[in-house]
């Protein structure tokens, strides 16, 4: 039978899941807001809660919640920080942070350190133990009434596709069973299906790949996109840092992302790009006949094309000083270091000043600053500065692992909200390395993602003081997968939106700073950029 004259999933199929995940929700309510975290004395809501699938470690945690002890989450081998629930172990996965279209964050200035709480608010009651058995009992009777159909059927339908359909099929799947706005931007989802994927056939796999980007599209988030295959394993080989490229940092200059450029904003010495005659600066126009000069192109767009195959040739246009220069650059294995620290002298500044300059985060990227910060501190660094200009984010987990070093025990660094609405607290549970050392953050407008979370963690727990420019303002996370069964491209995915540990919702707002300083200064020379105010400030942290 033709799969274009299927009759369509009755709407009980639909709105089967939608009921089923309100009663969840309303068990949710008492969890969210039980047990605070607590950051930097206040008493802050939004705690962990759990759902049917989670583990006996996070639903003991939300229990204990609900008492006078403070709240115990789950903790990893290496990092105290508690564990995340939404990395999917079992799939290749990379988070990073971005939009979602709230109000942005309403900060007070500096002022004196606030007064902490000698003891938080009673919590809200646990519903009594009689309701929650009466409420399962609803969902299992709702669920019994909802008509679902067939898993063999969905079998039938997937082994007839075509490879062109199994794709758009995979990519409409990933985006159903993940993304975070449940309505997908007020739209029948299931149709969606219906329409591009039983109801029309691709006469080749460019054909498909058009669709599944339209599809996407009509969610009006830019961050969830279909990634060609080689995009999508530039993506992944630079977070498991499997590199074959040139060697060059790239960034962002002028513009919102409708007119703006890709640039070099750094060049690794000895490497590829170094060698061949790349500068930092020079704007990017061409690679290897891929144009980046209409005003929309990302660093991740210049990248997925510069890296390719160990040893094979890649061209390059860029423009310099109102020159047009092509280079033929050779892709080799590049180790990008991310963290880099040296020792300087301020005047009117008390002590040396070490300065760690942070270009991405990744999963080693807070054993590097604990390493360098241990190092300055060693050549007797009396104050640090943490020269995050440029840095796009990374790895959510990174930027949490990296803010907790500087952060005492109990104290929030980001609150993860999913799909459901149910919120993660990211929380300390030890001390870090160092709670004392007056501590300067070095920001500017494209200091964006997960540099953001460690930002307003740092910022809003009063251990440091903010200088430079506003933030670029990117608070979602996304998720990467693999289509299978199609072109082995990939999505990127929206799959939660996070909130600082004031609640503060920085979304194209940005964080702004205690000390608006010019971010003009070279990248290994942030100590020119730094008033010795700055550090003033940060001593009364």
């Amino acid at each position: 039978m033709s799969t274009s004259n299927r009759s369509p999933v009755p709407p009980s199929v639909r709105w089967g899941p939608i009921i089923t995940a309100l009663i969840i929700a309303s068990l949710q309510i008492n969890n969210v807001y039980s047990r605070p975290c607590v950051a930097h004395g206040f008493v802050h809501v939004g705690g962990p809660s759990t759902s049917s699938s989670s583990s006996s470690s996070s639903s003991s945690f939300s229990r204990r919640a609900t008492t006078d002890r403070p709240a115990q989450p789950r903790r990893t081998a290496k990092t105290g920080i508690r564990a995340y629930p939404h990395v999917d172990r079992d799939r290749t996965r990379f988070d990073s942070v971005g939009f979602v279209g709230r109000r942005g964050a309403s900060y007070p200035s500096r002022g004196t350190p606030p007064q902490r709480v000698s003891s938080p608010p009673p919590s809200r009651p646990s519903p009594p133990s009689v309701v929650l058995p009466l409420i399962l009992l609803v969902i299992v009777v709702v669920q019994s009434l909802i008509v679902l159909p067939s898993p063999a059927a969905y079998a039938s339908d997937y082994a007839s596709f075509t490879p062109e359909q199994r794709l758009v099929a995979e990519a409409w799947r990933t985006v159903d069973n993940v993304y975070i706005d449940r309505t997908f931007n007020h739209q029948d989802w299931f149709q969606m299906r219906q329409d591009a994927v039983l109801h029309r056939k691709y006469d080749s796999m460019e054909e498909a790949r058009g669709e599944v980007e339209r599809m996407l599209a009509t969610l009006g988030d830019r961050y969830t996109r279909y990634l060609p295959p080689a995009k999508y394993d530039s993506i992944v080989n630079a977070a498991t840092g499997n590199l074959y490229g040139v060697g060059v940092e790239l960034a962002t200059i002028g513009g919102d992302g409708t007119n703006s450029r890709v640039v070099a904003s750094d060049v690794e010495p000895s490497g590829p790009a170094m060698r061949g005659g790349l500068r930092p600066g020079d704007v990017f126009v061409e690679v290897d006949g891929v144009r980046f000069d209409d005003g929309s192109a990302t660093p991740d767009d210049v990248a997925s094309v510069v890296r390719g195959p160990e040893g094979s040739k890649v061209g390059v246009v860029v423009e310099r000083d109102g020159r047009v220069l092509d280079f033929i650059l050779t892709r080799e294995p590049i180790k990008i270091t991310s963290v880099r620290g040296y020792i300087g002298e301020k005047a009117g500044v008390s002590g040396k000043v070490g300065v760690v300059r942070i270009k991405n985060f990744s999963g080693t990227t807070s054993d590097a600053v604990r390493a360098e910060i241990e190092g300055l501190k060693k050549k007797g660094a009396a104050n640090i500065v943490l020269d995050l200009r440029g840095n796009p984010g990374g790895l959510l987990p990174g930027g949490v692992d990296t803010a907790s070093l500087f952060l005492e025990s109990n104290r929030a660094v980001v609150y993860v909200v999913n799909k459901n609405g149910i919120v993660d607290a990211q929380c300390t549970l030890a001390d870090g390395i160092d709670l004392d050392t007056p501590l300067v953050l070095l920001v500017d407008r494209n200091t964006a993602s997960a540099a953001e979370v460690m930002t307003a963690a740092l910022k809003e727990n009063k251990r440091a003081v903010v200088a430079g420019e506003q933030t670029f303002g990117k608070g979602i996370v996304q998720t990467i997968r693999q289509l299978e069964g199609g072109d082995n491209g990939g999505v990127a995915v929206t799959i939660a939106r996070y909130e600082t540990p004031d609640h503060h919702d920085i979304n194209k707002q940005g964080i702004p700073v205690d000390l608006k300083v010019s971010v003009d200064c070279g990248k290994e020379d942030a100590l020119s950029c730094l008033p010795k105010e700055a550090f003033s400030f940060a001593g009364k942290s």
